[in-house]
C-alpha cells in the first residue's frame, strides 16, 4: 500500500483521460476503503473514463487483476483505446450492473473478489454531451440512454405514456411534489408537438412549476425522474447489491457511492437486511445460524466529500460512500 499511496498525489492530479473535469469522485477515499491488496481482483462496475480504474490499477502489484464494466459503449471505447489501460492486468466488457454476476461467473471469480466498487447514477461524459439528452441546461435530443443500443429513448416514453403514469415517474423517482401539474402540462404540450429535445421539456416543466427552489433548475427531479426509468437504474442497484456478496471473497469490500435519496435509501435498506439479524434476542440461537443472517458488516459510517474537493469538483456535493465487508 506505500508505494500507492505516495502515487496518490499525482495520481489526482493526471486522472483525468479526456478533458479536466472528469474527476473521479471520492478517489482518496475509495482507495483508502477498498484495503487493495497487491494481489488481488477487483472490480470497477462503472467504468465512465477510468478515472476510479486507473488508481485501482496503480495500487495493484504485478500479480493483481481489475475488471471493469460499463453499458456505455463511449465508454468500452475510451477504455480500449487508451494506451494507460494497455495493461495485462485490466480487462473491461459491456454491460449493465444487473449482468456482473454473469461475466464475473465467466472469468471464475465467484466467491474471490476482494473488491467492488459500484459508483451509482450518470457520469460527468454523459451530461456534459448534448448528444446524450441527459442535461436540461443544453439543448440536444431528449434521448437519456446510458446504453445507446437500448431501444427505449426518452423521448419515446414522454410521448406515449399515459397522464397517470407520468405523474406516478415524477413523484415516485423524482420525488416531485408537483407531479400532477407538471405531467398534466406535458400531456398538453405534446398535443400541440412531439416533445423531443432537452431544452422543450425543461421548459414545459418550468413553467408547470409553481415554486422554484433556490440553487435548483425546476427541471431537476422531473430530469432524474424519467432518467432513472429509462435506465432502471434502482433494479439494476438491487440486483447488483444482491449478489455482490456471492461474488466477494470473504473479508472483500463492497463500496457504492451514491447521490439521491432513492440511491440511498436502497443501499441502506440492503446493509440493514444483511448486517442485523431479525431474530430476537432472547432466543437460545446457535452462532452459526446467526451467521447465517449476517453476511456482511458495515466500515466506518457514511463518508462524504471533503471541502476541498468541493471547491474543485462541485458535483462530489451529493456524494455518499458507504463500505461493507463480507463476513468470514
Amino acid at each position: 500500500m506505500t508505494n500507492c499511496y505516495r502515487a496518490k498525489k499525482s495520481l489526482v492530479e493526471n486522472i483525468n483521460l479526456e478533458q479536466v473535469e472528469h474527476k473521479p469522485v471520492l478517489l482518496k477515499e475509495v482507495l483508502t476503503q477498498l484495503a487493495i491488496k497487491p494481489d488481488g481482483k477487483y472490480i470497477d462496475c462503472t467504468f465512465g473514463r477510468g478515472g476510479h480504474s486507473r488508481a485501482i490499477l496503480e495500487c495493484l502489484g504485478k500479480k493483481g487483476q481489475l475488471f471493469a464494466m460499463d453499458r456505455d459503449e463511449t465508454a468500452i471505447s475510451a477504455a480500449t483505446e487508451n494506451p494507460l489501460f494497455q495493461d495485462e492486468r485490466f480487462s473491461i466488457a459491456k454491460g449493465s450492473f444487473s449482468t456482473l454476476y454473469q461475466h464475473v461467473e465467466k472469468k471464475g471469480w465467484v466467491g474471490k473478489v476482494n473488491g467492488i466498487l459500484m459508483d451509482v447514477g450518470v457520469s460527468s461524459p454523459q451530461l456534459d454531451d448534448p448528444r446524450r439528452g441527459f442535461s436540461f441546461l443544453s439543448e440536444g435530443p431528449l434521448d437519456m440512454r446510458m446504453d445507446s443500443a437500448q431501444t427505449l429513448k426518452a423521448a419515446d416514453w414522454v410521448n406515449r405514456a399515459e397522464e397517470k403514469e407520468i405523474s406516478y415517474v415524477l413523484k415516485t423517482y423524482g420525488e416531485e411534489r408537483y407531479h400532477r401539474r407538471i405531467s398534466n402540462a406535458i400531456i398538453k404540450a405534446r398535443e400541440q408537438a412531439a416533445i423531443t429535445t432537452t431544452t422543450q421539456l425543461a421548459d414545459i416543466v418550468s413553467k408547470a412549476h409553481p415554486n422554484w427552489e433556490r440553487h435548483k433548475h425546476p427541471a431537476t427531479r422531473a430530469f432524474q425522474a424519467i432518467r432513472i426509468l429509462i435506465n432502471a437504474e434502482l433494479e439494476e442497484l438491487e440486483k447488483t447489491l444482491e449478489a455482490s456478496i456471492e461474488i466477494l471473497a470473504p473479508q472483500g469490500r463492497l463500496l457504492i457511492i451514491s447521490f439521491h435519496s432513492l440511491e440511498h435509501r436502497i443501499v441502506k435498506q440492503f446493509m440493514n437486511k444483511y448486517s442485523k439479524s431479525d431474530l430476537p434476542r432472547h432466543l437460545p440461537v446457535k452462532q452459526a445460524d446467526l451467521e447465517l443472517q449476517l453476511k456482511i458488516k458495515r466500515v466506518n459510517g457514511t463518508i462524504t466529500a471533503t471541502d476541498e474537493e468541493l471547491a474543485e469538483n462541485p458535483r462530489a456535493r451529493s456524494a455518499a460512500l458507504r463500505v461493507m465487508e463480507k463476513r468470514l
